[in-house]
């Protein structure tokens, strides 16, 4: 039985940090790509950030590029996402994903969480 499970979330004042771990258990976690995405109310869901199995590869989404930091834990089956610089429009509700082919396109991420709320206040 594959899960994941995401937490860290909450309401944090622009400016602020937070960091998200996502926990997999049911695959094998070191063999497979990893992601972050978001779905900002009334918005589609976009991509984040994504990282290959090893970690050695990571891609970011331009709107965060130089704020967040994507990494992962093989050893724990967990994968992070560290958020800094926080902004209003950051806020969204978070999913962490995996892929076992791909790759940076949502479509190759079979295996989701139920994502975790990032509020942002201005």
């Amino acid at each position: 039985q594959v899960q994941l499970v995401e937490s860290g979330g909450g309401l944090v004042q622009a400016g602020g940090s937070l960091r998200l771990s996502c926990v997999v258990s049911g695959l094998t976690f070191s063999n497979v790509f990893m992601g972050w995405f978001r779905q900002p109310l009334g918005k589609d869901r976009q991509t984040v950030a994504t990282i290959n199995s090893s970690g050695s590869d990571t891609d970011y989404a331009d709107s965060v590029r130089g704020r967040f930091t994507i990494s992962r834990d093989n050893a724990k089956s967990t994968v992070y996402l560290q958020m800094n610089s926080l902004k209003p429009e950051d806020t969204g509700v978070y999913y962490c994903a995996s892929s076992p082919y791909g790759g940076s396109n949502q479509g190759f991420y079979t295996r989701w969480g139920q994502g975790t709320q990032v509020t942002v206040s201005s």
